[in-house]
């Protein structure tokens, strides 16, 4: 089978859990659809909705500083604001972020969760058609940036290590097949297609310590970036791109690069 999309994938609130897609339209330079449009930020973390500006991933609550997220699975409608939290053990909670009482029992819940401190109580972030990106801290370009994992990367690093890797530790937008092993890390500044529309490679992803998250266990079990570091000379794994053309991704749909 030629190199296609296996899956489409957005993550609505940052640190929070995916949103699978078997159709996504993209539009050129404006990110991947529903994309990290939402967080939750520590109370110390000087986000302002009136005036948003790109903060690094430890200022909100993320699998970077926060395995225990990897227990819940969420889901927000974008339009109403109202969001269901899963526990693990089975316990729904809806709160509805649209009201004040709402998202003060959602942060409440968080913050016992986490057992934050005082001036890291979490507050809810929005602040459209600002993006909560790892990477919107480099540029607004890079804030709009689409991530892109080939799963070949993935196999042959859990080759090397003698471990099997769940490629939703790396939390990508994109799951591509059929590349070979690492060949999207050389092509940074060239452009690829995907269901025939065109994307630029911007960047190559440096791993952080949220890959250390197994995402069924919620324990960090492998020290993801140290390990890729070790058996290949850098920490990456996947890629950044940009939209160049909008329309149509489905999975299955084809993929390729120069």
């Amino acid at each position: 089978m030629p190199a296609h999309i296996v899956s489409l994938s957005s993550y609505p609130v940052k640190g929070l859990s995916a949103l699978s897609h078997e159709r996504v339209a993209v539009v050129a330079g404006q990110g991947f659809p529903g994309d990290r449009i939402f967080g939750f930020a520590k109370g110390n973390s000087g986000f302002d909705p009136a005036n948003p500006q790109p903060l690094p991933k430890s200022r909100f609550l993320a699998l970077y500083g926060y395995e225990a997220l990897a227990r819940l699975d969420t889901a927000i409608d974008p339009n109403t604001l109202n969001m269901r939290i899963t526990e693990r053990e089975g316990a729904n909670h809806y709160f509805d972020l649209s009201r004040a009482e709402g998202e003060a029992k959602a942060t409440a819940f968080l913050n016992t969760l986490l057992a934050l401190d005082a001036e890291e109580y979490p507050v809810f972030a929005t602040a459209a058609p600002h993006r909560f990106t790892d990477v919107s801290v480099t540029s607004t370009q890079m804030m709009h940036a689409i991530s892109l994992i080939n799963l070949a990367s993935v196999r042959a690093f859990g080759e090397a290590i003698g471990a099997e890797v769940d490629p939703a530790r790396f939390r990508g937008n994109i799951l591509i097949d059929g590349w070979p092993p690492f060949s999207e890390l050389d092509l940074v500044g060239q452009r690829i297609q995907l269901a025939g529309l065109d994307f630029e490679v911007l960047k190559r992803t440096k791993r952080c310590p949220a890959t250390q998250v197994n995402p069924d266990t919620a324990e960090r079990d492998l020290d993801v970036p140290r390990l890729i570091k070790q058996h290949y000379g850098h920490a990456d794994m996947g890629i950044y791109i940009e939209a160049l053309t909008g329309g149509g991704l489905h999975c299955g749909d084809t993929a390729s690069h120069p």
